[in-house]
């Protein structure tokens, strides 16, 4: 299994899709870390370290997520982008997009891709 032991940051302001979200990833034999529902809390897990990838929700309660797309970049971690308004903006256009709603085989499979799987 590709992401067996992965731990996975994951990012998201709505309970019951953070919830959703870390299942699927447990599912699949990797950890979640959090999840963290507003773009401070994501700073600083962000800061902490001690994740593979991440899944980052591009609209936290109305913040856009862009300051935790940057230091996720520049820590050089894979994150995956979920939006509900089916693209996001330079830089960033280039990252793997979960489209909103998701089902698992699309987070399990945007994850995969970012390990190179």
């Amino acid at each position: 299994m590709v992401l067996a032991g992965k731990r996975i940051l994951v990012i998201e302001d709505e309970f019951l899709v953070a919830a959703m979200l870390c299942d699927f990833i447990e599912d699949e034999g990797a950890l979640p870390v959090g999840p963290f529902g507003r773009v401070d809390e994501g700073l600083a897990a962000i800061a902490e370290g001690c994740f593979d990838a991440a899944v980052l929700d591009w609209n936290l309660a109305g913040d856009p997520s862009v300051p935790l797309a940057h230091a996720l970049a520049e820590m050089s971690v894979p994150f995956v982008i979920a939006t509900g308004y089916g693209q996001v903006e330079e830089p960033f256009d280039d990252r793997p997009l979960l489209a909103k709603p998701y089902a698992a085989d699309d987070v399990i499979a945007a994850l995969k891709r970012i390990f190179g799987a």
